[in-house]
C-alpha cells in the first residue's frame, strides 16, 4: 500500500501543467480520465456520460460535421442544424440567382415545404470511437521501411473498417495520432438530404468581410440554418419529397441569459489540422518558403477574380464561395508568418529539440533516437526550394479551373477512346454527366486571366525545376499563350468536350494543348523525386520517433493529439482582451449592436447593412435578447483552443446549453496551429442572443424560434 501511495503521488506531481490550462483538443472518450475534474473546477455541471455515451443520449449526438469542412449542432427535435454563414456559403450561393438572391438578401423558410435542397450537402453524425493502437502496431516492426509500414497498417485498417461498417450502414475511419504512434477508429452515419432553412443577408452574415477577418472587436452575424431529412424510419436517404425531418436523438437547449467574464465555456467540434509537434525547421520552411508563396499566389488570384466579380452580380455569385475561401487562407497564412516570426516559434522549438537530442544521445536511447534530429533537419534542408515551388503551383491549381479540369476529364476520355463499343456505352452516361456538371458556373474571361497570371507567377518565381512544357517559358507572354491554347483545345467549352464523345480519337486527346498543360502541371504536383525517397523515409520515421521520444522523456508536456478533423472537446472561459478604444462595450469580451452601426458604411462591400435593419434598430427594442445593460450583444470572446474546422461549433455553458457558435480566432494568436499561447489565444463567437434576435425580431421567422428549447436561467 505504501508503494501504491508513492506511485500515486509521483503521478500527481508529474501531470503536465497543460492539463490544467485551456490548451488542448481532447477526445471525448478520455474526458473522464484526463479532464473532468479540471472542468468541474472551472464550472462544468455535466458528467462524462452526459458528454459522451455510446448507449445513452449525450452531447455528442447533437454535434455533426457539416459538409466535411465545418461543424454544426442540432438545436431542435426536428433536425434543425445551426452552423456558420461562411460554412453554408457555398450552398446558399448555389441556391441563389440574380432574381432570387438569397445570398445577398437572406432567406427564411416559413414551413418545411419552403426549405431548399442544394445539389450536394451532407452532415455526419458521430456514433462511437475506440482505441486500436495495439492491434495495428502489432502488424509492424522496426525493420520495415515507411512504405512497408504504411502498407501493413492500411491492410489492418481495411479489416477494422469492414468489421464495423455493418454492411455499409456506417462510415468507418481509422486515423493515426501522435504521428503514427496511436490509432483510433471512428464510426459515423451520413445524411445527404440537408436543406436550407434560413440565412441572414450576406451583409450581416459576412459583416466586416476581409478587413475584419481574424480581427477583434468583431460584429458579425455569422450563422445559417439547415435541416436534416431522412426516410420514414429515420434512416439516411437520397433526396425525396417523401423524406421527413429527422427526429433528433438529442438537441441542444438554447440559453439566452448571456455570458460574463470567467464563465465556463466548452466547444465541441471537428478541428481540421494543427501541427503542435512540428519540428523547428518545418516551421522555418513554412515561414520563409511555403507560406510567402501561398500568400503571393492567393493575392494574385483574388485581385483578378475581384475585378470581374465587381462588374457583374451573376459572376459574383459564381465565384463568391471560392473567393471567400482563398481570401480566408490568404490572410491566415500572412498572419501565421507574422505571428511565428514575432514569437520566435522556430527558436523555441529548437531549444526543445536540443534537450531532446541530449536525451537521445544517452546510451539507452541512442540506438533508437540518436539520428532523429539530424534526419529531420536534413530533409527540410533538401526540400525548402521544393516547398516554395509546390505552393506557387498549388496556388495555380486551387484558383484555375482549367489547370485541373482537362486532366481530370482527359483521364476518362483516354479510357473511353481505348474501350470497345460495349464499354463505351457503359462509360458514356457518366462522362456526359461529368461534362454537364463541370461546365457550369464559370466565366471564361476570368478563367483565362487567372490561368495566364498564375502561369506567369509560377514560371518566374519557382526555383525548383518547372515541367518540361514550361521550362523555357519564363518571361513569355502568357496572355497570348493562354488565348491560343484555348482556341485550339476541345476542353475550352462544353460543346468541344461533348464532341470528343462522338469522335474519340486518342491522338487528338494526346495533342490537345490544354490537356498537355493540365497533365504537365498535375504530374509535376504529384512528382516524387527519386533523390528524396530515402530522406523522406528517414524523415517520416524520425518524426514519429521524435513525437514518441518527446512524450516518453517528459520533455514535451502535450498530452493531446494534433487535430485531424475528428471530434474533439476544448474547454476554457469567457475571457476579455485588454481594453480597446474601438469597442464600445463595458468589458472587452463582447461587442454590441451599437458597434455594428458605428462601422456601417453605405454601399460598402464589407460594411454595408440592409436599410430596414437600420430602421428596426431606432427603437432599440431588443426584447428578451437584450443583455443586463439593455444592449444587444453581438460577438463574445472565450479562450478555447480551436482551429479551422471548428467553424460553426457550438459554444456551451457548464450545463451543456448553447450560448453561441464559434466562427473565428484573433490574429495575435495566429501561430496557434503550431504553438498554443495561453495569454493571446481567443475564440470569437456569435452570441446566441444576436442569432435569435436576427431570426425572431428582425426577420420575423418566429416559426424557427418556436422549434427551440429556450432556457432563461
Amino acid at each position: 500500500m505504501k508503494n501504491l501511495k508513492l506511485s500515486l503521488i509521483a503521478i500527481f506531481f508529474f501531470i503536465p501543467i497543460s492539463l490544467f490550462a485551456n490548451e488542448g483538443m481532447w477526445f471525448l472518450m478520455h474526458i473522464e480520465r484526463l479532464n473532468h475534474r479540471d472542468m468541474q473546477k472551472m464550472g462544468l455541471q455535466l458528467t462524462p456520460e452526459e458528454i459522451y455515451s455510446i448507449n445513452n443520449q449525450s452531447l455528442k449526438d447533437a454535434i455533426v460535421q457539416f459538409n466535411g469542412g465545418c461543424t454544426a449542432s442540432i438545436i431542435s427535435s426536428n433536425g434543425l442544424v445551426l452552423t456558420n454563414h461562411h460554412c453554408g456559403y457555398n450552398a446558399i450561393a448555389e441556391l441563389s440567382t440574380a432574381e432570387q438572391n438569397h445570398l445577398k438578401n437572406g432567406f427564411w423558410a416559413k414551413s418545411f415545404d419552403e426549405e431548399l435542397k442544394p445539389q450536394s450537402l451532407y452532415v455526419r453524425y458521430f456514433v462511437r470511437m475506440d482505441d486500436v493502437s495495439e492491434r495495428i502496431l502489432s502488424q509492424v516492426n522496426n525493420s520495415m521501411s515507411e512504405k512497408e509500414r504504411e502498407a501493413a497498417i492500411n491492410k489492418e485498417i481495411a479489416k477494422i473498417q469492414s468489421e464495423n461498417d455493418e454492411g455499409g450502414k456506417y462510415t468507418v475511419s481509422v486515423r493515426s495520432f501522435f504521428q503514427g504512434n496511436e490509432f483510433y477508429y471512428f464510426v459515423y452515419q451520413d445524411y445527404t438530404d440537408v436543406r436550407l432553412v434560413g440565412t441572414p443577408a450576406e451583409s450581416i452574415g459576412k459583416y466586416g468581410g476581409d478587413t475584419d477577418n481574424w480581427e477583434w472587436p468583431r460584429h458579425t452575424g455569422d450563422f445559417s440554418l439547415f435541416r436534416v431529412y431522412g426516410d420514414a424510419n429515420g434512416q439516411p436517404a437520397s433526396y425525396s419529397t417523401e423524406n421527413v425531418p429527422l427526429k433528433s436523438n438529442y438537441h441542444l437547449p438554447v440559453n439566452i441569459s448571456g455570458v460574463k467574464e470567467n464563465d465556463f465555456a466548452m466547444i465541441l467540434g471537428y478541428p481540421g489540422r494543427t501541427n503542435r509537434w512540428m519540428p523547428a525547421e518545418g516551421i522555418e520552411q513554412n515561414v520563409k518558403y511555403a507560406y510567402p508563396a501561398w500568400v503571393e499566389g492567393s493575392k494574385l488570384s483574388m485581385d483578378v477574380m475581384k475585378k470581374y466579380m465587381d462588374e457583374d452580380e451573376s459572376i459574383n455569385l459564381m465565384y463568391a464561395s471560392q473567393y471567400a475561401g482563398i481570401a480566408n487562407y490568404w490572410k491566415n497564412r500572412q498572419g501565421m508568418i507574422d505571428a511565428l516570426t514575432k514569437h520566435g516559434t522556430a527558436e523555441t522549438k529548437r531549444k526543445t529539440e536540443s534537450k531532446f537530442n541530449k536525451w537521445a544521445q544517452k546510451a539507452d536511447n541512442i540506438g533508437t533516437y540518436g539520428n532523429v534530429i539530424n534526419d529531420i533537419n536534413n530533409y527540410y534542408a533538401l526540400t525548402n526550394e521544393k516547398a516554395q515551388h509546390d505552393n506557387y503551383l498549388l496556388s495555380l491549381l486551387r484558383s484555375s479551373k482549367f489547370s485541373v479540369l482537362p486532366y481530370r476529364l482527359g483521364s476518362g476520355f483516354e479510357n473511353y477512346a481505348n474501350a470497345n463499343e460495349a464499354k463505351r456505352q457503359e462509360l458514356l452516361p457518366r462522362l456526359k454527366a461529368f461534362i454537364n456538371g463541370a461546365y457550369t458556373d464559370y466565366h471564361l474571361p476570368l478563367e483565362k486571366e487567372v490561368l495566364a497570371e498564375q502561369l506567369k507567377l509560377y514560371t518566374s518565381k519557382s526555383n525548383y525545376g518547372l515541367p518540361d512544357l514550361l521550362s523555357e517559358m519564363s518571361g513569355a507572354n502568357f496572355e497570348t499563350y493562354v488565348e491560343s491554347i484555348f482556341n485550339l483545345s476541345m476542353f475550352s467549352s462544353k460543346e468541344g468536350a461533348m464532341a470528343f464523345l462522338d469522335y474519340p480519337d486518342p491522338e487528338i486527346l494526346a495533342n490537345d494543348p490544354l490537356y498537355k498543360l493540365s497533365s504537365a502541371l498535375l504530374t509535376k504536383y504529384r512528382e516524387q523525386p527519386e533523390a528524396l525517397e530515402q530522406p523522406l523515409n528517414d524523415y517520416q520515421r524520425s518524426y514519429r520517433l521524435l513525437v514518441n521520444g518527446l512524450k516518453e522523456s517528459g520533455i514535451s508536456k502535450i498530452q493531446y493529439p494534433d487535430a485531424n478533423s475528428t471530434l474533439r472537446l476544448t474547454y476554457g472561459k469567457v475571457r476579455a482582451l485588454p481594453k480597446d478604444s474601438r469597442n464600445d462595450a463595458a468589458v472587452n469580451n463582447y461587442t454590441t449592436f451599437k458597434g455594428v452601426l458605428n462601422k456601417y458604411v453605405p454601399n460598402d462591400d464589407e460594411f454595408d447593412l440592409p436599410k430596414d435593419m437600420l430602421n428596426v434598430n431606432k427603437g432599440k427594442d431588443y426584447g428578451r435578447y437584450a443583455n443586463e445593460n439593455g444592449e444587444l450583444s453581438v460577438n463574445f470572446l472565450t479562450d478555447n483552443d480551436i482551429t479551422g474546422g471548428n467553424s460553426g461549433s457550438p459554444v456551451l455553458n457548464g450545463k451543456g446549453e448553447l450560448i453561441g457558435l464559434a466562427f473565428d480566432g484573433n490574429i495575435e494568436a495566429m501561430a496557434g496551429d503550431v504553438i498554443f499561447d495561453k495569454d493571446l489565444q481567443r475564440t470569437i463567437n456569435v452570441d446566441i442572443r444576436y442569432v435569435l434576435w436576427l431570426i425572431d425580431n428582425y426577420s420575423n421567422a418566429k416559426n424557427i424560434v418556436d422549434e427551440l428549447t429556450i432556457v432563461t436561467k
